[in-house]
């Protein structure tokens, strides 16, 4: 086996659509295929057993759809990277699933090449989303969560008016030191301020934080 191939797993419920990309990948000479799966749970176990690079999942699947599928394998901490593939989805559906851990969406009506290239962007750390990359993540889903809904009202969690600021510095990517010099405070203070924040919201690290701001309108756009 050539450690420097791409492997992957194909997740879908159609054998003639699984077969057909399989062929299509495999004349990639940097891909392998190294398994193929009926529904989501066979998809999970494979991804468990295999460790492929790409796991190519249908959204619509027996068993476990795609989307559960992504919360069992966000669960096992695994580092297969997932893009979903669909013939439709809603936005909401993309924001969940990205906020859950895929790394791409692609349309099944696409062009071979660019799922190619949504693979190669993918594999290469970044994140894809129909038709192009997306290098910021957070910022993406910022914007679609305010298109997804523009007039659902915010709920402050009970945070203070400080903490809030510092939520909006976490979803910018500031560092605890850049917010400690931002607002004139000590690092200390900063930090407490986010296990405070950490605490009301309910999630364990910066970046959950972050979605968590976004799907919730927590700041302002």
């Amino acid at each position: 086996m050539d450690s420097k191939k791409i492997r992957l797993v194909i997740a879908d419920d159609h054998t003639i659509f699984r077969d057909g990309l399989r062929r299509l990948l495999e004349l990639e000479e940097e891909f392998e295929v190294v398994g193929e799966a009926a529904d989501g749970a066979e998809a999970v176990a494979m991804v468990q057993r295999y460790q492929p690079s790409i796991l190519l999942l249908d959204l619509a699947m027996p068993k476990m759809p795609g989307l559960e599928a992504l919360r069992e394998l966000s669960q096992r901490h695994s580092s297969t990277r997932s893009i979903l593939l669909t013939a439709a989805i809603e936005r909401r559906q993309v924001i969940e699933a990205l906020q859950i851990g895929a790394r791409g969406v692609v349309m099944k009506d696409s062009a071979t090449q660019l799922l190619l290239k949504a693979i190669r962007t993918v594999v290469a750390g970044l994140f894809w989303v129909g038709r192009e990359p997306v290098t910021d993540l957070v910022m993406y889903l910022r914007e679609q969560s305010i298109q997804q809904a523009p007039s659902k009202a915010r709920s402050s969690f009970g945070l203070t008016r400080r903490e809030t600021e510092i939520l909006g510095t976490i979803v910018a990517g500031l560092s605890n030191k850049e917010i400690a010099q931002k607002f004139s405070l000590s690092e200390d203070t900063v930090k407490h301020h986010l296990t405070n924040i950490f605490d009301k919201v309910g999630v364990s690290s910066r970046l959950e934080l972050a979605l968590f701001a976004i799907n919730n309108r927590l700041i302002e756009s």
